[in-house]
């Protein structure tokens, strides 16, 4: 059995989709934080079958709860300190995701206008579809252009 200690003060995302975790990693930017990261895949879960795990030492403030909602708001995170779960914060879809992904529409305004916010509005919440503010393109995880 693995075996991976506790962390003091900082975040454990669980339910992650097997196999998404190190998508996650990079989209949250983790890898430009001087802090203890640990990637757990693969690992059993009755709810899931397999789920992967992150968890990260550090302030909570650093994580960006719109863009891991963004990616899957099935996620659950669970905020530590000094050793134990505090609070567990359940993820909704943000309204609005800016700067997060690009449009790919190649007519949309922020391809000509460099200097624009990139924006997504949820048009679909049942759906789970974004759409450019500016052009109505639709974009989702699968077919983004990350920033």
């Amino acid at each position: 059995m693995l075996n991976v200690g506790k962390i003091e003060e900082g975040f454990v995302l669980d339910h992650i989709e097997a196999g998404k975790s190190l998508s996650i990693y990079h989209h949250l930017q983790l890898d430009k934080l001087d802090c203890t990261v640990a990637i757990i895949k693969n690992a059993r879960s009755n709810k899931m079958g397999k789920k992967d795990i992150l968890k990260v030492e550090c302030d909570i403030n650093t994580l960006d709860l719109d863009i891991l909602a963004f990616i899957d708001h099935n996620i659950t995170v669970n905020v530590i300190k000094d050793g134990e779960i505090v609070d567990k914060k359940e993820l909704v879809l943000p309204k609005e995701i800016r700067n997060v992904i690009k449009c790919r529409n190649p007519r949309c305004i922020t391809s000509i206008e460099q200097e624009l916010p990139h924006i997504f509005v949820l048009a679909d919440e049942a759906k789970e579809i974004y759409r450019c503010k500016y052009c109505e393109e639709k974009a989702s995880e699968s077919t983004a252009t990350w920033k």
